[in-house]
């Protein structure tokens, strides 16, 4: 059973791969193929019944996981320079201004439709109003790179205004002047940590020796990240703001201890660390949509009850 369960998933990340390769030919996200090989493994898992651990358990590791190598992969490819002001503001602005508008007609329909309480109701409706990155990111490899990289931007502000808009309604049941004020405060307090541990990083990704250093930072990334998502803090923001660090080190030459880090010798190191976020952005990203997949009940994507809603809530 073990031999057989790995030359599945070998199987299953090297079709993956095919899927990634001839994507750009065929113009068709890689996501809607392994959604596809994920739902043909539960037919056939069905078909020869085959016990398999509880995939629900997984999803929710590497959907993660995949979100953070995902929004580091688009933030290792950004550059931030006075020419990138632009696209950087419009970017910003098409992520806030929708998602703002259509969490309040969403919102209000569900509070008026369902009768469900008002707060709840935004909550809801708010998951709905985001640009997903781990969605949006992976699909535009066949577009060109200024397109790209307003793709990049947005989706990834998009994530990271719609987790920072979803805690702050779920964290207060009375929204209050003071509500704000904690909510500026957590901004800045993350803020903060992300540019200490984007340094911090850094320091250790130029003075750690040792052959192995590069997965212990990714550990050590993916830590911070979950820290700080368990104090209810816009975590995403430190996984941008770190790519966005490391790609554009020479824009922060004028800053001393920039200057310590030694950009031009450290750009090798940032040069593998980018090759292996891709790499393990690819592997985690491929195996959550395959188990993902494997989740969805064709009855319920098919049921008449809530295709209107989805209609509706699709554009």
């Amino acid at each position: 059973m073990t031999l057989h369960l790995i030359i599945t998933i070998c199987l299953l990340i090297l079709i993956a791969y095919g899927f990634d390769i001839t994507s750009r030919h065929t113009k068709v996200p890689t996501i809607f193929f392994l959604l596809l090989l994920g739902w043909g493994l539960k037919k056939m898992a069905v078909a020869f019944e085959l016990d398999l651990i509880n995939i629900n358990l997984l999803l929710p590791i590497f959907g993660t996981i995949g979100l953070i190598l995902i929004v580091l992969e688009g933030g290792l490819e950004l550059e931030i320079n006075k020419e990138k002001k632009t696209i950087i503001k419009t970017a910003l602005w098409s992520a806030l201004i929708p998602l703002l508008i259509l969490a309040l007609i969403i919102g209000l329909g569900i509070h008026f439709y369902f009768g469900a309480d008002l707060m709840d109701s935004f909550i809801n409706a708010v998951p709905f109003c985001v640009i997903s990155s781990a969605i949006a990111i992976p699909s535009v490899q066949n577009l060109d790179k200024k397109e790209k990289e307003m793709v990049i931007y947005e989706s990834s502000m998009s994530d990271i205004i719609g987790v920072v808009l979803f805690n702050f309604l779920v964290s207060n049941e009375v929204i209050r002047l003071t509500s704000f004020l904690n909510f500026g405060i957590q901004v800045f307090i993350m803020l903060v940590i992300s540019l200490v541990s984007s340094m911090g990083l850094a320091f250790l990704i130029k003075k750690i020796d040792h052959q192995v250093k590069l997965i212990p930072i990714m550990m050590m990334m993916v830590l911070i990240y979950s820290i700080a998502k368990a104090y209810h803090l816009p975590a995403l923001l430190f996984i941008l703001i770190f790519g966005l660090f490391l790609n554009n080190l020479d824009e922060f030459k004028k800053f001393k201890f920039i200057r310590y880090l030694e950009p031009d010798q450290l750009e090798l190191e940032v040069h593998r660390f980018t090759r292996l976020v891709a790499e393990a952005a690819f592997l985690i990203r491929s195996i959550f949509f395959i188990l993902f997949g494997y989740t969805i009940t064709v009855s319920n994507l098919l049921n008449t009850s809530t295709i209107g809603y989805a209609v509706l809530i699709w554009p």
